[in-house]
């Protein structure tokens, strides 16, 4: 509806300045239909998935009890911003099953909000994930001194990213409302409003551009720049793991292109075709298929993420295994403690050892 909105408007315009170009609005019904049905289905199984995964993730970092390296704590930031993210879907999806906004301006401020702010974090984590990997694998000579001064400053980054969020999302919190519109029939919608046709021009156009910086080509540039040079560093390594690790990088990457790729491809020409007037009505619905699939796929990301980035790693998985059982034996209290005693010496015993060898992470490769 409010791609409808911008399209009155245009309306509107040529209407004044190009009167042999008028044409009535671009009626979308059938791409209406098509969201009612496709996009609370699947925004309701990425909010469920990515919730569990996530919350597993939180509470794994939380209860562990040795000194967290760099990326468990980028990790940890990571999982608390794709839970902030995908707790703003149910609202979105409620919003296009019932064909129209019903939560007011203040959720509406706070959703598009949140929804931005997570977003863009999300991602700046995985490029700061990808330089700390650079720095303990290819690095490897000076990774304990750079390292052990760089983690002292892990949470001072991470703080610096969602303050760069929160900054690079404000206007999603000045320029989102709710508010009537009416086509055939008047309904809330909410969405970006501006005063002017100008302004809404200019700053949408920025607004996507910087969308599709942050979201995707500043980390895309670092995960290719730090993993090629890891991968690079693997193959010449005599190591049983290297195959696999590399397996595992070509994974991530991959992952990340194809849930990433064709949506900010799609912004990008949304960008550029801010404001032109010749477009068709074809191709505008063309284009919002293409937007409201491909959006779909990249939220997938966020219910990867703890795949990719925690329980692909064997560490991960057994200190989460170890809580797992901790939770479900409660009737075995006394010789559970002695025993994780135990087992938690031989663990952390093996984890050192590791972690001495090849100057990995906590918990992942």
């Amino acid at each position: 509806k409010s791609e409808e909105m911008f399209l009155t408007a245009e309306f509107t315009v040529k209407a004044h300045y190009y009167p042999s170009q008028i044409t009535s609005p671009c009626s979308k019904l059938e791409v209406r239909n098509f969201t009612k049905a496709f996009l609370p289905v699947a925004y309701s199984m990425i909010c469920i998935i990515g919730i569990f995964g996530n919350i597993f993730v939180v509470m794994t970092f939380a209860s562990y009890e040795r000194t967290k390296s760099m990326t468990d704590v980028y990790l940890f930031n990571m999982a608390i911003a794709d839970i902030l993210f995908v707790l703003t879907l149910p609202l979105w999806a409620v919003n296009y099953a019932a064909d129209e906004w019903i939560f007011g301006d203040f959720i509406c401020k706070m959703a598009r909000g949140i929804y931005a702010i997570n977003f863009s974090c999300g991602m700046l984590l995985l490029a700061f994930i990808s330089v700390d990997r650079y720095i303990a694998i290819v690095q490897a000579t000076k990774s304990f001194k750079l390292r052990a001064k760089a983690r002292a400053y892990s949470k001072v980054i991470s703080l610096a990213v969602w303050i760069s969020s929160i900054l690079i999302s404000s206007s999603s919190f000045l320029y989102s409302g709710s508010y009537s519109f009416s086509i055939n029939e008047t309904k809330e919608i909410c969405d970006q409003k501006f005063d002017s046709m100008f302004e809404s021009t200019m700053l949408k156009s920025l607004l996507l551009w910087l969308q599709v910086a942050f979201g995707f080509f500043i980390p895309f540039i670092f995960m290719i720049f730090c993993y090629t040079f890891i991968v690079k560093s693997l193959q010449q390594a005599q190591n049983s793991k290297r195959n696999k690790a590399i397996r595992v990088i070509v994974l991530i990457v991959a992952v990340f292109l194809v849930c990433q790729v064709p949506y900010n491809i799609v912004l990008l020409i949304t960008a550029v075709n801010i404001g032109k007037i010749d477009k068709s009505c074809d191709s505008d619905k063309i284009m919002a298929y293409a937007k409201y699939t491909t959006e779909a796929v990249a939220f997938l990301h966020c219910c990867v993420n703890p795949v990719l980035y925690a329980f692909i790693g064997v560490k991960f998985r057994s200190y989460f295994v170890k809580i797992m059982k901790g939770l479900w034996c409660k009737s075995d209290k006394k010789d559970s403690k002695r025993s994780s005693r135990t087992n938690s010496d031989t663990y952390h015993s093996r984890q050192t050892s590791e972690i001495l060898t090849d100057n990995g992470s906590s918990f992942t490769i």
